[in-house]
């Protein structure tokens, strides 16, 4: 049987993501493909105790329904401390639990956007939001990036010229994929403009709290005084992803129109897991977690950087972030990855090619995103030992397309 879809659908894709995460499933595989937080940073243990004392202590309001604002002393301590560690939110904002950060940025499109309207990414961007965009007939526009984030003169290029534009999307501290951080000044004249010519900011914050070196740098919606800033947060990258608990900060106006939405999406988030999250703030140090997580990461990030250089050929560029979960690197000009990416599953070896994250389409793309994060550190140096063989096997096989943007 044929059957008639919707015409947002038609030109949607699986996520290139998800359906590497399924190919990465099969045990032989070495994943760098993933962005899963590792098993070992998960507070299994005391989420374990938590969760007893729930089905002991609390199983009416677990297993029954809830708010669609979320559960209230979960919104509560979240209001508290992003206000405390990020300097977050006004006293016209509030908060709204969500079912991940995703749903937080599809949320917000259906209730700020209309067919035709313009929505800005970064590029590269993460591709879960560009999907999000393009389900709800955007016309999406890049703006380009460098080492210190997203150019001003570009994104102004744009809105001079496009008065449909209603928000720029932007994951400014470790950016998904090319783990770059907007600098301060940046940040700023990105909100100028943004103020200059009216339309928000949808600022995505998952990987804020998972910084290794450097000086922090204020989140964009740190310095909103008017309410332009739509703050997406969440708690998978320090707990766990999959309870899929993460929250939005935003005027009271827009919260009010989220709840809306979600009511006809999902009616709450997980109830059980939203107390989960709620006792472990309250019973346990967050912060202190975060900071052992952050070692593990670190050293893993360390080992992966340390292997590129031995392994990889020096042609290859590859940036170090100062946090995160991923890895960017970039094949000599007229090289694309994704046939490199296709020769290393053959390997094995399960990569990420840079043209999935692209808001639009590209001939070729040289680029490629590791994680390393979700491999252990025996798969890590064994991985990235095969991945620079591949990559030496790919470069003297092929030639540079030459003349292609």
């Amino acid at each position: 049987m044929k059957y008639l879809l919707s015409d947002r659908m038609q030109g949607l894709e699986a996520s290139a993501i998800r359906e590497l995460l399924k190919v990465a499933q099969d045990p032989t595989v070495i994943a760098f493909s993933a962005g899963n937080p590792a098993p070992e940073s998960f507070p299994i243990a005391e989420m374990a105790e938590i969760s007893a004392s729930i089905y002991k202590n609390l199983p009416s309001k677990a297993f029954q329904y809830g708010i669609s604002e979320g559960y209230p002393p979960l919104r509560e301590l979240t209001a508290k401390r992003i206000k405390e560690k990020l300097n977050i939110g006004m006293d016209f904002d509030q908060v709204i639990i969500v079912s991940g950060g995703q749903q937080g940025m599809e949320l917000s499109t259906k209730i700020l956007t209309n067919p035709g309207d313009t929505v800005i990414c970064e590029s590269p961007s993460f591709i879960g939001a560009i999907n999000a965009f393009k389900s709800y007939d955007l016309n999406l526009k890049s703006v380009e990036m460098d080492e210190m984030g997203i150019i001003p003169e570009s994104l102004e290029a744009i809105v001079k010229i496009d008065n449909r534009v209603r928000f720029l999307y932007t994951i400014p501290t470790f950016q998904n994929p090319s783990g770059r951080t907007m600098t301060l000044e940046r940040r700023k004249k990105v909100l100028e403009i943004a103020k200059r010519y009216d339309f928000l900011i949808l600022e995505d914050n998952p990987y804020g709290e998972l910084r290794y070196t450097g000086e922090e740098v204020p989140s964009i919606k740190s310095l909103d005084h008017e309410g332009r800033i739509i703050y997406v947060g969440s708690y998978s990258k320090v707990l766990s992803p999959g309870i899929r608990i993460g929250f939005v900060c935003a005027h009271k106006d827009i919260i009010a129109k989220l709840v809306i939405a979600k009511q006809v999406s999902d009616v709450h988030s997980n109830q059980f897991f939203m107390i989960v999250a709620a006792e472990y703030l309250e019973k346990y140090d967050l912060d202190q977690h975060i900071q052992r997580v952050r070692k593990l990461y670190k050293d893993k990030l360390d080992l992966m950087s340390g292997c590129i250089e031995k392994y990889f050929p020096k042609e290859v560029i590859f940036h170090k972030p100062d946090g995160g979960l991923f890895l960017w690197c970039e094949l000599p000009e007229g090289y694309d990855a994704m046939g490199l990416c296709k020769l290393a599953g053959e390997k094995k070896v399960s990569i990420v090619p840079g043209r999935v994250f692209e808001v639009e389409e590209k001939e070729i793309s040289g680029t490629f995103r590791l994680n390393f994060s979700t491999p252990s550190n025996e798969n890590i140096v064994k991985g990235i030992e095969i991945l620079g063989s591949v990559i030496k096997e790919y470069l003297e096989n092929n030639k540079p397309v030459t003349g292609v943007e």
